[in-house]
């Protein structure tokens, strides 16, 4: 399996993101310029210029027509995927964080970060179909809790609104009346922040990363705990297989103490784990630093990692991987 290195960024990556056909891999990165790539042969296929600070997340919308991004730089923006042009802006008072569009694409959630004073928010904003006829205000805002929220999905049926950030908990809010729903508890809950959360295919599940070095498998209407993996790195991203049981993970030490590791030691790798028996499968090594974003693509035949070294590494999984057996 050799990797194909795509290096387009010239700063850490932040996310990476496939669309719904896994033709399309976009990646955000602290460089200000989010780049679409064909996700095949990693062959660049164009960037997103227009914002003025790091883009933290992005999110493609079903058709792959539209794209849209968070970043520090205090905005989030709609871009038409295929032109490279910005459609439109929100403006908020804080770095935008996370953003998420709905089942639909009639709405996208994005969050805000603390900042002067202000706590962290989640904010609803429709998407219209027409860029013309955008507005920017919000539908909804949810007062957060202490800490950033570093990541915020919708749930089943866009009925809810799924967040996790620095205060570790996983909490389920109402999206129509911004009540809360649940929150995961202290027991079986993150003991650190969370770093990475992302949805199963069918939405019944979600798996989320923390720096406690530990991915857990969660219901999504319960938020009952199912599976919890453990590592021996701080995680920062996770993907999950939408063809097989497996679930990836990726991290290593907060950049300020990476100095204090040989890489050699091979301690940036992706490590894959078995969905249901929570053991590890092996690993996939390659970066030159911490892992700050995975992504699997749709067909569950490649998958890509990005790191603090800038590159974004494409994977296309040889056919022995389709067997391995525990």
């Amino acid at each position: 399996m050799r990797p194909i290195l795509m290096k387009g960024h010239e700063r850490p990556l932040t996310f990476l993101k496939y669309n719904r056909d896994g033709d399309l891999l976009f990646s955000c990165a602290k460089d200000h310029t989010p780049t679409v790539w064909f996700a095949d042969n990693g062959e660049r296929l164009g960037t997103y210029r227009g914002h003025n600070g790091a883009v933290w997340c992005c999110d493609v919308s079903r058709d792959s027509t539209r794209l849209i991004t968070g970043s520090a730089d205090q905005t989030a923006k709609l871009w038409d995927v295929q032109t490279g042009q910005q459609l439109f802006t929100f403006n908020f008072d804080s770095p935008a964080r996370a953003v998420d569009f709905s089942v639909g694409d009639k709405l996208a959630v994005i969050t805000t970060d603390p900042f002067m004073g202000l706590t962290s928010a989640i904010q609803v904003k429709r998407i219209s179909s027409d860029p013309s006829e955008q507005v920017g205000e919000s539908v909804l805002v949810i007062k957060g809790p202490q800490g950033r929220i570093n990541r915020a999905v919708w749930g089943p049926l866009n009925k809810t609104i799924i967040s996790a950030g620095e205060d570790a908990v996983v909490r389920i809010w109402d999206s129509e009346t911004g009540k809360l729903l649940k929150e995961s508890d202290q027991e079986t809950g993150h003991k650190k922040t969370v770093t990475a959360l992302t949805k199963s295919n069918d939405g019944s599940h979600f798996l989320t990363g923390s720096l406690d070095k530990s991915a857990k498998l969660w219901d999504t209407r319960s938020l009952t705990l199912i599976k919890t993996y453990v590592t021996e790195r701080p995680v920062n991203a996770v993907a999950m297989s939408p063809l097989l049981d497996h679930v990836v993970l990726g991290g290593g030490q907060d950049a300020s103490a990476v100095t204090t590791t040989d890489h050699r030691a091979g301690k940036f790798e992706a490590k894959f784990f078995d969905k249901i028996l929570q053991e590890e499968l092996g690993g996939v090594k390659g970066h030159f630093g911490p892992i700050n974003a995975l992504a699997f693509n749709p067909d569950g035949k490649s998958f890509s990692s990005g790191g603090e070294d800038g590159y974004v590494r494409l994977h296309h999984f040889d056919t022995d991987y389709f067997n391995i057996k525990i």
